[in-house]
């Protein structure tokens, strides 16, 4: 499976105002850069595929570890908020192995480059 998810934080949490930016003038501006880090330090020391990008974090696994990651992430994340919201979406593919995260990037690359008609 392939989880797209987007974690953000609301309100003031136990770390304080400003907390989930890197400044107040960053948090004027809805910023959440320190809370999105603490969230991708959690995907990264899992050990799953995993990708970053401005708008989502992708990560590859099976369910029980990809849901685990995401339970991990929200609790990262709880001090920098009073709320949290989540957005995901999920590519569910049983009869797909491992490594899709890349493979289906590869396959439209592919494509582009000619490689596949």
């Amino acid at each position: 499976m392939i989880l797209a998810f987007s974690i953000s934080v609301a309100g003031i949490g136990t770390l304080g105002e400003h907390a989930a930016a890197n400044s107040p003038e960053d948090a004027a501006t809805g910023s959440v850069a320190r809370a999105v880090a603490a969230a991708y330090d959690v995907v990264r020391a899992s050990g799953l595929p995993h990708r970053l990008s401005s708008m989502f974090t992708e990560i590859e696994g099976d369910w029980d570890e990809v849901m685990g990651v995401l339970k991990r992430c929200v609790d990262a994340v709880e001090p920098y908020g009073a709320r949290i919201s989540i957005t995901m979406k999920a590519d569910i593919r049983p009869a797909k192995s491992d490594g899709q995260l890349d493979a289906k990037i590869d396959r439209v690359h592919d494509l582009l480059d000619g490689r596949t008609q």
